[in-house]
């Protein structure tokens, strides 16, 4: 992928539409492998992406949807408190991903995730977390195409084996 440009993506705050398009562009259970195996009801988004505007609106940064050229969701990036207080990095800024099926192995991750960095870092976030899945190839790869550095392996709630990424944003 590094050889060839990366595509053009454009990142928004998820409106209420981007529910149901979220709904499914992850209703493919491939995608949902690492995130709890089935896809989530309709009402799980639509809380995700109301949480997601507060997040923008409080701190400067949430999940944003992701759209290709046409203007088509293709899922989300950005980053959001960890919102678990017993179970990993917790009080951290995590960034993350989702990407319908369709979108894969085309660069539009990578794309989307640097350019949600930049906008963390201009928002003053000085560090992100990724927490990923051990057998999640693709995160993995991900994590490694923007820099970030293995930090910690850790045993999920679902007793899965699972890695903690972190990266430097006041450096890189």
């Amino acid at each position: 992928m590094s050889s060839s440009p990366l595509p053009a993506v454009q990142l928004r705050v998820p409106t209420d539409e981007d529910a149901l398009a979220w709904h499914r562009a992850f209703a493919d259970p491939d995608v949902m492998e690492f995130h709890g195996g089935s896809p989530a009801e309709l009402s799980v988004y639509e809380e995700l992406t109301a949480r997601q505007r507060m997040h923008d609106a409080e701190r400067g940064f949430c999940l944003w949807t992701i759209l290709d050229e046409d203007g088509e969701v293709l899922g989300f990036t950005g980053a959001q408190p960890w919102p678990h207080k017993d179970f990993g990095p917790a009080g951290e800024i995590e960034i993350g991903w989702r990407l319908a099926r369709s979108a894969w192995g085309r660069g539009y991750a990578t794309a989307a995730a640097r350019t949600a960095l930049e906008r963390v870092r201009a928002a003053g976030v000085e560090r992100v977390v990724a927490m990923v899945d051990a057998r999640n190839e693709r995160s993995i790869a991900l994590t490694r195409r923007l820099g970030m550095e293995l930090a910690e392996t850790f045993t999920t709630l679902s007793e899965r084996q699972g890695y903690c990424f972190r990266l430097d944003l006041s450096r890189s």
